[in-house]
Formats: C-alpha cells, sequence, structure tokens
C-alpha cells in the first residue's frame, strides 16, 4: 500500500510515520519534502512564505509520482494545500492551475492517515510558533480531506489517542484494504 500520513506542524504525523515504519518492515519511509528540501541546500525563509510552500507542493507530487509499492510518506500534497490556503499571501497561490497535478498524485496513495490536532496537543509548542496558523492549516487540510472541495477523492483515516492507539487504527484499516 501507499500511505500517506497527513497533518498540521506538531500534531504526531512524524511520530507516527516511525512509529509505522517499525511495525511495517517492508515499507520504505519517505520523509517529508520540507527536510528533503532542506538536505539539498533549499533555503526557507524564516517566517515560512508562500513559495515555500509551493516548493514543498512541488517536491511532494514529485516524491508521489517517483515512488512505487509499500512506501509511508510523511505528508503528501493535500498538506500544502492546507498550508497554501491557511497562508497570509494566499491569495496569490492559483490553486486551479495546481489541481489536476494534485489530484493525480493523490489518487496513487490507497489510504492517507490524519492527524489533527487534539483538544489537549500531545506535543509542545515553542513559544515562537503561531498557533494560530497551526490551528488554521489544522482546519483547513480537514475541510481539503474530509469535505474533498477540490474533488480529490482520497481515502481517508482520522486516527486520535495515544501512539499505540494512533498506530492500531492505521493497522486495522490495512487489514481493511487488503
Amino acid at each position: 500500500m501507499r500511505i500517506a500520513i497527513s497533518g498540521t506542524h506538531r500534531s504526531g504525523k512524524s511520530t507516527l510515520l516511525e512509529d509505522l515504519a517499525e511495525v511495517l518492515p517492508a515499507y520504505t519511509a519517505i520523509e517529508e519534502p520540507y527536510h528533503q528540501l532542506a538536505e539539498e541546500g533549499y533555503e526557507f525563509a524564516e517566517a515560512p512564505s508562500l513559495e515555500d510552500f509551493v516548493e514543498q507542493l512541488e517536491r511532494s507530487i514529485l516524491c508521489l509520482q517517483e515512488s512505487e509499492a509499500d512506501i509511508l510518506f510523511d505528508r503528501c500534497p493535500a498538506d500544502f494545500l492546507g498550508y497554501l490556503l491557511a497562508h497570509e499571501d494566499s491569495e496569490a497561490f492559483d490553486i486551479e492551475d495546481w489541481l489536476p497535478r494534485v489530484r493525480a498524485a493523490v489518487q496513487t496513495l490507497d489510504l492517507i492517515v490524519f492527524v489533527p490536532v487534539e483538544g489537549r496537543d500531545r506535543i509542545a509548542l515553542s513559544a515562537s510558533e503561531d498557533n494560530a496558523f497551526r490551528l488554521d492549516v489544522d482546519d483547513r487540510l480537514r475541510t481539503v480531506l474530509f469535505e474533498d472541495p477540490y474533488d480529490l477523492h482520497a481515502e481517508v483515516l482520522e486516527v486520535a489517542g495515544d501512539r499505540k492507539t494512533r498506530v492500531k487504527q492505521v493497522l486495522e484499516r490495512i487489514k481493511e484494504q487488503a
């Protein structure tokens, strides 16, 4: 299966990916586009710019196009739609230009696992992090995935609870879809 773990920053998605990689050793885990780009020398703005998110969207699409089966992706194009729609410069992003490529990439996934911000955050935020932006991204990503205004037609599982519970929820869905 091809599974993407989605969610705003500091929601526990990377932790879930690591936990799943441990219990699914036949799967390859692909790190999120931000880290891939940073390792290649891409210089992100201190406050993430629209261009930074567009670059990550592009990389996410390419990762999905180039990868085969039994992959765990840290993020997918839907994540970056959430960030781009929540960004203060969102009106400069022409979503219609991107939708054909985003749809095609997302539809290569068997499952998107949405890790929402829970009532009691599981991950502490630093004082410098913009929690309002983080929550806005969470809301917009939820809309993109569950209300599906862009016709992505993705299979989505929302997880909740502690680490073990989240892993169990994903494994149960994998078993159902097998």
